[in-house]
């Protein structure tokens, strides 16, 4: 076997405090497919406390600019990096992942800047607070209101992450904390630091991001931690036991810092009772189970770990699932041929083979134990590590498989007999990130998701009906919630706009209506309103401000109006239309159709001649709170509550934005509007 010729020894070096910092000597990294020097790694010299004192000032920058800013900074820095994606995808075949793996950490990590860029854009006020909830009346009088503000906490985001997703690991946890105005300073871990390090040379090098949004600490973090203050805050990946000893860190605990924790768990998967061979879900199951196993060589912190299965059904399961493993090729993952590459290190192979061990006390291997052919690579000096499936025949009563991760391509699959033994299962892993559960049956889908949804972060519901998009049961996905309780470290990353909030601190704010409309920028209901003899309609996106009202001529409804509001729409509900049935209502009377009153409002608050006014983009929060009768005399109070501007899509030349707008009736309506002089 010829060995490929040995690659440059990288130096990656550490980007603190506005400048690179590289040493001669450090750790030695080997790759994971040939045990080649590939990389030297140090962290010696660097001043953690001058690094986030560093970060603190930056954020001043960073807080000035408003959360449509920075969505736009990450749609940039996405398209700059998926630019170079090739140069990441050569770095990632060193640490043993083949491109399939690289695509999910590379692609699926730019990816997400683009997710949190669309979410905060569409989401988000172009401010630099986000009002939090509804208006709280605190008085009877209405001048004594209430309501929450989400600001940036003014500090670090540091941000502790594994080796198994050194890209996707790094941006997952950027994007909320930039979009939310906070600084971070990545400390990836070391067997992978050198494809992270170059991710990050990369987004310095665009000049994109603020100078100080990012910095980045490889080797050892030293006394990092003990540098922290009151608004920094901690995101660690990793192992259980290492997230257990870093939360309870004596300058944590003392400032009372948000530690964040996002740790491997012990992952279920669920074949359904109901579920036969010949069912589509017994091979997409078994298709899952086989790429949870093999993705990554198994060093996925969601990775189905306990695959949960009918007892009658072992037998059945265990020829599947060889046949399947038995078509992964294992071996140098530049090869086309090779569907599965190395653990990471040699030393993480020996981890793993320890573990499978111990895990042999309750479980007997019935797939692996014998090693394949090997497709390039060096099965002495690489981390090369065959699928390995175990059986636990009697898992209600064995320990070892509900608490001893192998954090490679090992499984153990365990019979029940109801679901719920299912579910008592399931929840023996002490809580876990992620959950899957494969069946047709809704009646059981409902009984096993009902069942486990208490323990874990996220459960997948996996059939025929869903397949072809299903992202899998070990993909987290930015509008989700990544993480889970109990041993899977009751952290909370990603989760859509609440990624975002976690880094921000929530105030509440008590005021009159007026004060507080103006420091929210948000009409507050009770507040002060700006009447002009221009009617806003005429105004442009610009010129129409918050807190601009129009209040309309009256209109005093008809019999006429209801009549023919019925016959125009075929509404004829006995409460408008029927005399004798209305008396018997709860109304005791006739009264009005709701629709007829929003369209008797528009008419009274239009203005019909063209001019910046596009369209009515729709209504939000739409209540019928008091009947309207025959004779009764309505009026409509237009208020403008607030302003976003919109991005231009491809191919539009004029820009437009929209407001909301409060009509009375408890209306809330979108206008789209021309921000320039129609």
């Amino acid at each position: 076997m010829t060995t490929p010729t040995q690659p440059q020894i990288l130096r990656p070096a550490s980007y603190v405090y506005g400048q690179w910092h590289a040493n001669a000597d450090g750790q030695t990294l080997l790759d994971a497919v040939y045990g080649r020097p590939v990389a030297i790694i140090s962290s010696d010299g660097v001043d953690f406390a001058q690094a986030l004192s560093y970060g603190r000032e930056a954020g001043v920058n960073l807080r000035k600019l408003t959360f449509h800013t920075r969505a736009r900074m990450l749609k940039a820095l996405g398209n700059y990096l998926m630019e170079r994606k090739e140069d990441y995808y050569a770095l990632n075949l060193l640490t043993g992942a083949t491109r399939r793996d690289g695509w999910v950490d590379i692609e699926g990590g730019i990816g997400t800047l683009f997710s949190y860029s669309s979410m905060a854009r569409r989401e988000l006020p172009d401010e630099r607070f986000l009002p939090d909830g509804k208006v709280e009346t605190l008085g009877k009088g209405g001048t004594f209101v209430a309501r929450h503000l989400l600001v940036p906490r003014e500090g670090v985001a540091v941000q502790i992450n594994a080796y198994n997703f050194p890209v996707w690991g790094m941006l997952e946890k950027l994007a909320p904390a930039f979009i939310a105005g906070m600084p971070t300073l990545v400390k990836p871990a070391p067997q992978t630091a050198y494809l992270a390090e170059r991710v990050v040379r990369d987004i310095i090098a665009s000049g994109i991001l603020p100078e100080g949004s990012l910095q980045l600490v490889t080797g050892d973090p030293g006394d990092l931690l003990e540098h922290l203050t009151e608004q920094d805050m901690v995101a660690f990946t990793g192992s259980a036991a290492t997230a257990n000893k870093l939360k309870v860190h004596p300058n944590i605990i003392a400032r009372s810092i948000p530690f964040n924790g996002e740790a491997d768990s012990l992952n279920a998967s669920v074949l359904g009772l109901s579920v036969q061979p010949e069912d589509p879900e017994f091979a997409l199951f078994i298709k899952e189970v086989a790429r949870e196993i093999t993705g990554k060589a198994g060093q996925k912190c969601t990775a189905i770990r306990r695959p949960l299965i009918p007892r009658q059904m072992v037998d059945v399961v265990v020829a599947a699932l060889k046949k399947e493993l038995g078509k992964v090729t294992l071996g140098d993952p530049a090869r086309d041929d090779v569907r599965m590459g190395a653990l990471v290190s040699v030393e993480q192979r020996l981890r793993v083979q320890e573990t499978l061990e111990k895990l042999q006390q309750d479980a007997e291997i019935v797939i692996g134990g014998n090693q394949s052919e090997l497709l390039g690579g060096d099965r002495e000096k690489g981390a090369f590590l065959d699928p390995t499936v175990l059986l636990c025949r009697d898992p209600l009563t064995a320990k070892g498989p509900h608490e001893l991760e192998a954090f490679g391509p090992v499984a153990t699959l365990m019979p029940y007999d109801t679901l719920d033994d299912a579910i008592k299962l399931a929840k023996m892993g002490r809580g876990s990130l992620a959950a899957s559960v494969v069946t047709h049956d809704r009646t059981e889908a409902t009984e096993l998701v009902l069942g486990i949804a208490s323990t874990h972060g996220r459960v997948l519901v996996l059939n025929r009906e869903d397949a072809k998009e299903s992202t899998g049961h070990g993909s987290p996905l930015p509008q989700l919630l990544h993480g889970g309780p109990g041993r899977a470290g009751g952290g909370a990353e990603m989760a859509g706009i609440a990624g975002v909030k976690h880094h921000m601190n929530k105030v509440a704010v008590q005021a009159d209506p007026t004060t507080l409309a103006a420091i929210t920028r948000e009409h507050v209901p009770g507040a002060a309103v700006q009447e002009d003899v221009i009617h806003p309609f005429r105004k442009n996106f610009d010129q129409i401000q918050v807190g601009d009202s129009l209040l309309t001529h009256r209109r005093t409804v008809t019999e006429a109006d209801i009549v023919n509001f019925a016959g125009l729409t075929g509404d004829h509900f006995y409460a408008h239309v029927d005399e004798i049935g209305a008396k018997e209502g709860i109304f005791g009377k006739r009264v009005a159709h709701g629709y007829f009153l929003i369209a008797a409002a528009a008419g009274q608050f239009v203005s019909p001649a063209p001019g910046p006014v596009l369209a009515n983009y729709g209504l939000e929060n739409l209540r019928f709170v008091e009947p309207v009768g025959i004779g009764d005399t309505i009026r409509t109070r237009l208020t403008c509550k607030r302003k976003i501007r919109k991005d231009l899509r491809v191919g539009e030349t004029r820009p437009t934005g929209w407001w909301s707008g409060t009509p009375r009736f408890a209306i809330r309506t979108r206008f789209w509007w021309r921000p320039t002089t129609f």
